[in-house]
């Protein structure tokens, strides 16, 4: 299964969306003909952003033909998406082309969109990696950082008193102190005894620097707090 949503939110110099579909068929009849692949585009992601319209596809090739069929069949009966989704999905995968008389403004907001995200993710890597304790690495694509934040025992301790990840109470406790929202990296599989926060990029950038400060002071105060 491709989970390929992102595929145009790559940020990174040289670095570029690779398909699965593209790389299997690369690799010769061997894997084309035989491995199945199942691969997922969202109208939510890229620089669509189009949450709540709820469209999206799915992509099989080389599925059993029994698992086929009832894959069909459960799809046949769930209900369709709204009208407005489907014609949003369609734009999505036949966007305007040069020559027609749309294409100017859609490669216009396009373009500013991923440049802003692009921007932004940039901002994001810089302001975490100036606060002591934090390691972000460049944010090469989609919509999130996911640094490496060092706990102070005491932290640590506290955590294990209360039955949670270390990280969790340092998420709660920031949502608790600022408002603000991160995920844990305890919910990603992180590797033992490190420690991680997901946070998007998405906010406006002017909210997004007023939010990494207050990250930075949190993250401060917690050091001092729990050292």
């Amino acid at each position: 299964m491709a989970d390929e949503v992102y595929q145009d939110n790559v940020y990174a110099e040289g670095c570029e969306f690779h398909s699965f579909k593209k790389v299997l068929f690369e690799m010769g009849p061997e894997y084309s003909s035989t491995v199945e692949l199942a691969s997922f585009h969202s109208t939510s992601k890229c620089y669509m952003g189009e949450c709540g319209f709820r469209g999206g596809y799915m992509e099989v090739v080389n599925l059993d033909p029994e698992v086929k069929a009832q894959l069909t069949k459960l799809v046949s009966v769930r209900l369709c998406p709204p009208v407005p989704g489907q014609a949003l999905l369609d734009l999505v995968v036949n966007p305007p082309e040069p020559g027609e008389p749309s294409y100017a403004t859609f490669s216009k907001e396009r373009s500013a969109t991923l440049d802003e995200l692009a921007l932004k993710a940039r901002l994001t890597e810089q302001a975490l990696n100036a606060v002591p304790g934090i390691c972000c690495n460049p944010v090469q694509g989609a919509m999130y950082s996911f640094p490496r934040i060092t706990l102070p025992p005491g932290a640590i301790a506290e955590a294990k008193e209360k039955g949670l990840a270390p990280d969790m109470l340092y998420c709660m406790k920031l949502l608790d102190e600022t408002g603000i929202c991160l995920v844990p990296g305890s919910g990603f599989g992180q590797r033992d005894g490190t420690f991680h926060f997901r946070m998007t990029i998405l906010p406006p950038t002017e909210k997004l620097k007023v939010v990494l400060a207050k990250v930075k002071e949190f993250h401060q105060s917690f050091t001092e707090r729990y050292s």
